[in-house]
């Protein structure tokens, strides 16, 4: 393991000037730029072209999870103003959206030394009603604030309120603020649970009629869920990967997608962006924890580092089975757990064969996680990519890395 600690995050940077970020999505989403990197030799498509690459047969696996208006605005009456960036919440995230006042957030406060004490308050319409929106400050650590929201009336649910009160949160690094058009397009055609501050990337470069496309040649597709958190941002700022404390995430994964998996067995399982990969690698090691320390129903959570520990050797099929077998002696019909897991280089993928994705920040673990799947030849893709005038980040163009 202290091989895999000791990587220097060095090694995972690379220059990228600002005009390459790429602060708007192109007018149509699968007219971007496809980088493929298959059978060992890099080549530029286009995007609606990626089935031309995808290996027969191959399982595509989406994150259904839908970007919320976590970007609060308030102001004070002296006219201070402090932004509240919802995270989290305290309870089930389905609960969370669907309760009336109160609810309680982890979030993140910004200004936050012009608010001392008391309630902030905020008015909006929701569907033509007049509603006020408080919120208040019930503790805070160096990671987050505890806020509670409560809003009158009292009956409209939390997800009517943010939806009206909140603002899509675009990355940091696109330097301005979201836009009419970012509502629809900083978010997946196929998203469907509410939950992340952060769009699954790899997923904007869809359409509805190229899934269609996809499906008649006989691509298979599958869901999971994992709701992105702000984390994702947050670049390596220690010498070695061994100090960064990898952030946490909700993964939600229904029963009959671990039994897709078991039947795919064989078959190429191509994610679609690193939110997927985290969320399938993850299966595998639940799988060993239940098998390690038995079958008890608990939170199940991957610690960042488990992987890396000796465990006597399980198969991807035993651990998906053992899933299942969890499932069942439960009754219950999908996983709900968290994953901390840092895929970096020496990492042995169990569940993935090949992955889709867009170009990631210099010195991130989104970066390792590339380097763990490709090796060193990211670097020569992204020199490519950045020699061949792709662009980079959210909005950017897109990978198919074949390994």
């Amino acid at each position: 393991m202290n091989m895999v600690k000791d990587i220097s995050i060095e090694a995972y940077d690379y220059p990228l000037p600002d005009d390459r970020i790429a602060k708007y999505p192109l007018a149509e989403r699968d007219a971007s730029k496809l980088l493929v990197l298959k059978d060992n030799v890099i080549s530029e498509s286009q995007f609606k072209h990626v089935g031309e690459y995808l290996p027969k047969d191959a399982l595509l696996v989406f994150n259904e999870t839908k970007v919320i208006r976590a970007r609060l605005q308030f102001h004070k009456t002296t006219g201070s103003r402090i932004e509240v960036f919802c995270l989290e919440p305290e309870q089930d995230y389905q609960m969370a959206f669907s309760a009336c006042s109160p609810v309680r957030w982890k979030c993140l406060v910004g200004n936050a030394k012009r608010w001392k004490e008391g309630k902030l308050s905020m008015e909006l319409s929701v569907k033509g009603e007049k509603v006020t929106l408080f919120a208040e400050r019930l503790a805070h650590n160096d990671q987050y604030s505890e806020i509670e929201f409560s809003w009158i009336p009292e009956h409209l649910s939390f997800a009517a309120v943010l939806e009206a009160a909140g603002e899509i949160p675009l990355p940091p690094y696109l330097h301005r603020d979201a836009e009419p058009d970012d509502r629809d397009r900083y978010q997946t055609v196929f998203a469907r649970y509410d939950g992340s501050v952060a769009a699954p990337t790899a997923g904007l470069h869809f359409t509805q009629p190229l899934i269609a496309e996809l499906r008649d040649e006989g691509f298979g597709f599958d869901e999971v869920t994992l709701h992105v958190g702000a984390g994702t941002f947050r670049p390596v700022a220690t010498e070695t990967i061994g100090e960064h404390a990898m952030h946490s995430e909700t993964i939600i994964v229904r029963k009959s997608l671990i039994e897709d998996l078991i039947q795919y067995f064989g078959k190429p399982i191509i994610p679609v962006g690193t939110t997927s990969t985290r969320t399938l690698e993850s299966l595998y090691w639940i799988g060993v924890m239940l098998k390690e320390q038995g079958d008890a129903l608990r939170p199940l959570h991957v610690e960042q580092w488990f992987p890396y520990e000796t465990h006597a050797p399980l198969s991807a099929t035993e651990a998906l089975q053992g899933i299942l077998a969890y499932l069942d002696k439960h009754g219950l019909t999908r996983l709900e757990a968290s994953t901390a897991l840092m895929i970096a280089p020496s990492y042995k993928m169990h569940i993935i064969t090949g992955l889709i994705t867009n170009f990631h920040q210099p010195k991130s673990t989104l970066l390792l996680l590339v380097s763990a799947l490709i090796g060193e030849r990211w670097k020569d893709c992204y020199r490519f990519a950045l020699d061949q005038g792709f662009r980079f980040l959210s909005y950017g163009d897109s990978c198919l890395f074949l390994p």
